[in-house]
């Protein structure tokens, strides 16, 4: 059921990713092309704040900025999952891969250089911070509309 929480939680990890994934993009391994990479960012991180932030909202500040944070993971997680294995499948029909085995070590190899590209301090302080805020925003919707 669509509540306050959900659409300010949704709204709020949405602009959390796009930010985040514009910070990110200087920090992109080479040869790895950004395209809709802040857009789609922008509907993980809708579908991150109404699935995981908006349900918890409503049990006080502190958990709040934990659920806020848990919430900026598992956005950071699922983004990394599905562009390692976006990026794999571009460089299987490049024929960069001699087996579906290779493919599968490739993406988990892409999955791990785009992690440590994301390891810079400004993409972390985006991420940690704006967790925080959007918890926070999150848990005064439950508040205000009850």
């Amino acid at each position: 059921m669509p509540t306050a929480a959900k659409l300010f939680a949704a709204i709020a990890f949405a602009l959390l990713a796009f930010f985040a994934a514009e910070i990110y993009t200087p920090h992109m391994p080479p040869g790895v092309q950004p395209g809709l990479f802040s857009f789609m960012s922008m509907l993980i991180g809708l579908v991150a704040g109404w699935r995981v932030m908006g349900p918890q909202a409503g049990q006080g500040n502190w958990m709040a900025v934990n659920n806020g944070l848990k919430t900026s993971a598992v956005m950071v997680l699922l983004a990394l999952v599905i562009f390692s294995l976006y990026e794999m499948m571009v460089q299987a029909f490049r024929p960069a891969y001699r087996g579906p085995m290779e493919a599968i070590i490739g993406a988990f190899d892409i999955g791990v250089r785009f992690f440590l590209a994301m390891l810079a301090w400004d993409v972390l302080a985006v991420l940690i911070l704006g967790g925080i805020l959007g918890g926070l925003l999150s848990e005064w919707a439950a508040r205000r509309w009850k």
